[in-house]
This record gives structure tokens, sequence and C-alpha cells, in this order.
């Protein structure tokens, strides 16, 4: 019996199974492209670069579902922090008002309200006594009702003492920077001791001559100088 040998067929030659390496190598790129593309987001902040993520995932429907990255946080668009900020220092200024306005301490209180802060003005003639840091008994109520708005809130606080133009020399305080300084770090320990506020979230600046809402020429603009700040800030203060 002699046997024929076949001749190979050129035609199915390379006909191995291997259509998935092409469909490995796609994919692969396509995470190549993914990941080279979210490099260039690196120093966008988080919430975009999550937007970027999932709307890449939806694209391509890299991972599974293509509706979401991880389950459970949702990216907030960018208006609601500054929206919540707003309406949590809202509340806290109706309440402030009324609780002045009963004590008839509402026309010495400024209170202004942006996008990034929320700022609570005392004319100094509340606080202290002319060429004084300490703090007057009678306002003592009033801070500890901003204390509680603090604590139930958790955005960090900065408090500003500012003065007026006119030099002062004494032996306490050799100019106004010293005064300034001790007028706001003598609200920030009341804050700390007695409404028990935690140290890390407070901030105290003396601010001198140098930052004045007024003219220093008449005797309105200079009190309206001298004042201490109670600033709420959105974010981290820079």
């Amino acid at each position: 019996m002699h046997w024929k040998r076949q001749r190979p067929n050129p035609r199915m030659d390379g006909i191995t199974g291997g259509g998935w390496q092409v469909v490995y190598t796609g994919f692969v790129l396509i995470l190549l492209s993914f990941f080279i593309m979210l490099s260039s987001f690196a120093t966008f902040e988080q919430s975009r670069v999550l937007q970027f993520v999932a709307s890449f995932s939806n694209a391509l429907s890299v991972l599974p579902g293509g509706n979401r990255v991880v389950d459970g946080q949702r990216v907030a668009p960018p208006g609601d922090e500054t929206n919540a900020f707003k309406k949590e220092m809202r509340r806290i200024q109706a309440g402030l008002r009324e609780w002045a306005a009963q004590r008839q301490m509402d026309q010495r209180l400024e209170m202004v309200l942006t996008d990034e802060a929320f700022t609570l003005r005392f004319d100094n003639r509340m606080l202290f006594s002319i060429g004084s840091a300490a703090l007057a008994m009678k306002i003592l109520p009033l801070l500890d009702k901003i204390g509680a708005s603090i604590s139930a809130t958790d955005y960090p606080v900065r408090i500003e003492g500012h003065t007026d133009n006119l030099p002062i020399r004494t032996r306490r305080y050799p100019s106004n920077w010293e005064l300034s300084t001790a007028r706001a770090v003598n609200v920030l320990r009341y804050l700390i001791k007695h409404c028990d506020i935690p140290a890390y979230r407070l901030t105290a600046v003396g601010c001198g001559a140098f930052e004045p809402l007024d003219g220093n020429d008449s005797w309105e603009g200079r009190a309206r100088n001298r004042r201490v700040e109670i600033i709420f800030h959105r974010g981290e203060y820079r």
C-alpha cells in the first residue's frame, strides 16, 4: 500500500485561532490611552478627574456597568460645595442677627457673606477698652453664641485684629502690630477655653493698621478700622 503525502495548503497556514490577540492588543491600547490622558489631568482637582474617568468609562465600557467608577460616593457638581457653605452660613447669620437684635448689639456687629467666606466684624468698642487687649465682660455671651456656631460646623476660622493708624507706644504694646495681635489671640484663647473649639481649627492674626475699611482722616473712619473679624472660610485658608 502506498501512502500519498498531502501537500500543505498555503491558504490554511496561520489559522491557529489567534483572533484573541487582536482583541487583547486593542484593549491594551485603549488602557494605555486612558492612563496617558489621566496623567495629563494630574493637576486638576479631584472631582474633575473623577468626572473624566466616569465619562471615559461610559464611552468605552472599560469598566463593568459603564455608569459608575466607584459604587457609593457621587461626584458633586462644582457649585454644590459653595451652595452648601452659603446655606449653612445664612442659617448662622440669621441666628446671630436675631440674638444680637434682642440684646441691642446688632448696630455694632457687621456680617458679610461671599462664596468663599462669612465674616463677623466687631467694632472694637464692643470687645476692648482703648489701648487694651482684655476682653470686655459684656461681649462674652456673644462670643459664646459664636463659639456654638463654630462648633456646629467643620469650616476653618480665622480671627483678625485690626487698628487705625494712630501710633501706640506702651511698654506692653510698642506698636499697633502687638496690640492687634494680642486682641486676636485673646479672642482665640477664649473660644478654645470656654467654647471647646479645637485649636487646629482656629488661626489668629494681627494686621495692625494695614487693612483699613475706611479712611483714617476722620474719627468715624478710624473707629471703623479698629475692629476684630471672625471669618469662616469655605476651604483651607490661604
